[in-house]
């Protein structure tokens, strides 16, 4: 009895052994400071074995008024040596990026139209059954099935609910639909306090789902979708995130879930470009301007070790534990910590410089 009790724990130190060694595999993240159309192409040959088929380069074609998204000339080269086409998704709130014939028009007015361009949404949605904490199913474009491999490039920044968008917001926002935006969003009704309220109407005209009124200011509930527009735009700051709805790590939660289901169905790689790094979001017609300077760009076919890698570089440049919670008053480490429990990717990883 004895002897099949010792080798009982001995099976299940190896095994726990084993899952540790797993646990803390090192992933390989590559690394340019040439924040350039060229320095591009050469992270991108570190991890071109992983890109077959037909391609899809998911982008954010930066919101009118933004003007920190990253530009094309960026993406360009390595678009045009893959015969790639842009990719994208229409959003919840009002304005050009909605529509998909306004979305587009954008998207060349800002120099995209160089290459074919693909609102995966346009025609409806792709539903994947799955079985998360938060969701049953996950919500994108009908679009997805068309492309083999998608190469997620990411502008790395802030954002005011997420603390920071980097590649997993890219693939979980950036890939649903709107309904799907609209669960990762649902019941996020922002506060509002009447006093501030100075009847201007721009909330009025910019919400996307007619919920708001004035004389007095009041959301109707019951039509909010909860995308946070009016809060951008109000002059007066009469609106703020509620704390007794949605939090911060319940929204960072949702994403991570979109983003797993999403890429554990598709094939993924991953570009994150440090430069422009606002406080705020690319879908902010108003964004801040950048709180550092510029870093460069990495790449990985590692999700959870590419924005492992980009929070790091990002804290040290501002000399500070964490630059997005100091800037934009939310800690997106969350993301990052959830997304490696989910089997995601790995923390651990290793930097290569490339240049």
């Amino acid at each position: 009895m004895a002897m099949k009790k010792n080798i009982l724990f001995g099976a299940l130190v190896f095994l726990l052994a084993g899952h540790i060694v797993f646990a803390q595999k090192t992933s390989t993240v590559y690394f340019t400071k040439d924040i350039s159309g060229q320095g591009v192409l050469k992270v991108y040959q570190k991890i071109k074995d992983s890109v077959k088929g037909r391609v899809a380069v998911k982008v954010h074609f930066g919101e009118e008024g933004n003007k920190n998204y990253l530009k094309p000339e960026l993406s360009k080269p390595l678009v045009e040596l893959l015969k790639a086409t842009y990719v994208e998704t229409n959003v919840l709130y009002s304005g050009p990026r909605q529509k998909t014939e306004s979305h587009i028009k954008l998207a060349k007015a800002h120099g995209f139209g160089f290459a074919p361009i693909d609102i995966l949404d346009s025609q409806g949605e792709k539903i994947y059954i799955c079985s998360t904490a938060c969701y049953t199913r996950v919500l994108a474009g009908s679009h997805m099935d068309r492309y083999n491999t998608f190469i997620i490039f990411s502008h790395f920044k802030g954002h005011g609910l997420a603390g920071f968008g980097g590649a997993i917001k890219n693939v979980a926002m950036g890939l649903a639909s709107r309904m799907g935006k609209r669960a990762m969003h649902a019941d996020y009704v922002p506060d509002y306090d009447t006093s501030k309220c100075i009847r201007c109407g721009t909330c009025v005209k910019q919400c996307p789902a007619g919920a708001i009124s004035i004389n007095p200011l009041k959301i109707d509930t019951r039509k909010c979708i909860g995308c946070g527009q009016c809060l951008k735009d109000c002059p007066v700051q009469a609106f703020e995130a509620s704390r007794d709805r949605i939090s911060s790590e319940l929204f960072n939660r949702r994403l991570v879930e979109y983003a797993k289901v999403l890429s554990d169905s598709n094939h993924f790689v991953y570009i994150n470009v440090l430069a422009n790094i606002s406080p705020d979001c690319d879908c902010s017609g108003r964004a801040r301007k950048p709180f550092t300077g510029d870093i460069g760009i990495l790449a990985s076919t590692d999700l959870v070790a590419i924005e492992q890698a980009s929070l790091d570089l990002v804290n040290q440049a501002h000399k500070c534990q964490d630059a997005f919670l100091k800037e934009s008053g939310r800690s997106g480490n969350m993301q990052i910590e959830y997304a490696a429990r989910l089997g995601m990717g790995s923390r651990k990883y290793k930097l290569i410089g490339v240049d």
